[in-house]
């Protein structure tokens, strides 16, 4: 895993000073890191019989959507306000400074439909925080949340009330 977390750059001071954005469009452009990126998720679930995957706005749909199709299951997107053309459920989230909106087309998800959550970075935890209440309200069951990469020292994980987590690259 050592060769796909050098492959993910930081730009300093984006997108405001004193924040070093980890860039994963550098391992994404790489067709061998990013395919052993998704095996590599992929891997975990092929035999838990995996349903949907549901990608989170906007960088959770490459990692989703490509997961999905490696596991044949089906991707949902998780959307900002306004995106879906179709009845949806909304939650609000809080952010450091503010708040924010996440939506699911309501008949996204059957119950008992079982579920990994995707995004390609965990962070303060607000936002996979935000899709979990999401997936719960259509009574979905949560396999697992996974991302590409956590940044541990901003503790996202302790918004998850104990929902499994897998984090490929951690920072």
């Amino acid at each position: 895993m050592d060769e796909l977390k050098k492959m993910i750059r930081d730009i300093p001071d984006f997108p405001k000073k004193g924040i070093i954005f980890k860039d994963i469009t550098t391992l994404l452009s790489s067709k061998k890191a990013f395919a052993r990126a998704i095996d590599t998720l992929a891997h975990r679930y092929i035999e838990k019989k995996i349903d949907l995957v549901v990608g989170i706005e906007s960088r959770g749909f490459v990692i989703g959507a490509a997961l999905a199709y490696r596991l044949g299951a089906g991707i949902i997107l998780v959307r900002k306000p306004g995106k879906l053309p179709y009845k949806t459920h909304k939650t609000i989230y809080e952010l450091e400074y503010g708040t924010d909106q996440l939506e699911i087309h309501q008949d996204a998800i059957e119950p008992g439909q079982n579920v990994v959550i995707a995004d390609d970075l965990i962070a303060t935890g607000g936002t996979i925080r935000a899709t979990i209440d999401l997936v719960e309200k259509l009574e979905g069951k949560i396999v697992e949340c996974a991302f590409l990469v956590e940044l541990e020292f901003l503790n996202g994980r302790k918004k998850l009330d104990g929902y499994p987590v897998f984090s490929l690259l951690k920072f």
